[in-house]
C-alpha cells in the first residue's frame, strides 16, 4: 500500500495503485474531490497550519492548497501561472536551491529553513518540505510551515 496527501485540503489516504480503476488518470482526493494526489514514499504529517503549493515540472504555480492564503495572503488567482519562487520570494539559507534539488534529482528535500516574502510583505521564516511528483509528468508539491 502506498501512502497519499492532497495538496488542496490535506487529506491522507491509502491504496495499491496511483490510478483511478484501471485508467491512467490519477487518483483524485475522495474528501475533497481534488483531481490529484501525491504520493509519499514515507508517513508525513504536516502541521495544521502548512501552506501547500502544487508546482509544474518547471516550478510554476498550478494550485494553492490549505493554509496557503493563511501565510501569504495570496489564492490560486493570484499564484497560479507564476514562478515559485517569485511569486512567494522564497529565500533558502546560503542561497540554496531545493527547489532545483528536487526537480533535477526527482528526491524530497525536508525541513529546509525559508524565508517567504510573499507579495513584498514583510519576511516570514517557515519550514519547507518538498516533493517530486512521481509521475510522467513531474512537478512539485511545495509544504511551507510557519515558524
Amino acid at each position: 500500500m502506498a501512502n497519499f496527501i492532497c495538496p488542496n485540503c490535506g487529506a491522507r489516504s491509502e491504496a495499491s495503485s496511483r490510478t483511478a480503476g484501471f485508467s491512467n488518470r490519477p487518483r483524485g482526493c475522495e474528501k475533497c474531490g481534488f483531481a490529484f494526489l501525491f504520493e509519499l514514499l514515507d508517513d508525513y504529517y504536516p502541521a495544521p497550519n502548512a501552506a501547500f503549493f502544487v508546482c509544474d515540472a518547471e516550478a510554476n504555480v498550478i494550485g494553492a492548497g490549505r493554509g496557503s492564503r493563511e501565510l501569504t495572503g495570496l489564492g490560486d488567482t493570484d499564484v497560479v501561472g507564476q514562478p515559485v519562487r517569485d511569486v512567494l520570494g522564497l529565500n533558502f539559507e546560503n542561497g540554496d536551491d531545493h527547489i532545483g534539488t528536487a526537480l533535477e534529482w526527482g528526491v524530497r528535500v525536508l525541513d529546509k529553513p525559508v524565508v517567504v516574502h510573499a507579495e513584498g510583505d514583510r519576511p516570514e521564516p517557515a519550514k519547507a518540505d518538498i516533493f517530486p511528483a512521481y509521475d510522467d509528468d513531474g512537478g512539485l508539491l511545495i509544504v511551507l510551515t510557519p515558524k
